[in-house]
């Protein structure tokens, strides 16, 4: 497994070994040791899967207290995928990096705590896994909208009516978070 490095610190793409013949491919998608060597050291507790169509932007989510750091690949199709860093003090708040994903790359996304993430469906369907380092709290996640024009976030295409749930589209921009809401780095 390689891993590649962006300009938010902790967050990386991850390359797996794919080895392939005249039947198919294999590739190892988790290995606690590989990924100890790599750096990533959390413990992943929960695995999720969602399914989505093309113009679905999903995001950009976090969880304050039971903060998750990500491990994100595509299983079918392709997304571009995104981190935002929203810790407070941080030389890189509000900054992001975004990183196409999709069954044929076979790469692998990891983001931090202390980072939010969302993701926008570029083909017809897409199928996202991702293992997460702790487990869902509703009441401590938090967001910020997809399109808050500080972040600046550069989606692929046209982007400007993406197809967002309720509550995705109720998130405020960064600048308006409440202190509380975010982490601190000391």
């Amino acid at each position: 497994m390689r891993r590649i490095d962006t300009i938010l610190s902790g967050v990386c793409v991850l390359e797996p070994i794919v080895h392939g013949d005249s039947r198919g491919y294999f590739m190892e998608t988790y290995n606690r040791r590989v990924f100890q060597d790599l750096g990533i050291t959390c413990n992943f507790v929960q695995d999720n899967f969602s399914r989505s169509g093309r113009g679905v932007l999903r995001g950009l989510h976090y969880q304050i207290h039971h903060a998750q750091a990500k491990l994100v690949r595509v299983t079918a199709g392709e997304v571009f995928d995104v981190a935002v860093d929203v810790r407070r003090g941080s030389p890189t708040f509000g900054r992001w990096v975004g990183e196409t994903l999709s069954a044929e790359n076979r790469r692998m996304f990891f983001i931090p705590a202390g980072f939010a993430h969302g993701f926008y469906v570029l083909s017809d369907i897409a199928e996202f896994a991702y293992k997460c380092s702790d487990y869902y709290s509703p009441a401590d996640e938090r967001g910020i909208i997809w399109n808050d024009p500080d972040v600046a976030i550069r989606w692929p295409g046209q982007v400007t009516a993406p197809l967002l749930s309720a509550r995705d589209a109720k998130f405020g921009p960064l600048a308006a978070a409440r202190p509380e809401d975010l982490f601190i780095i000391q």
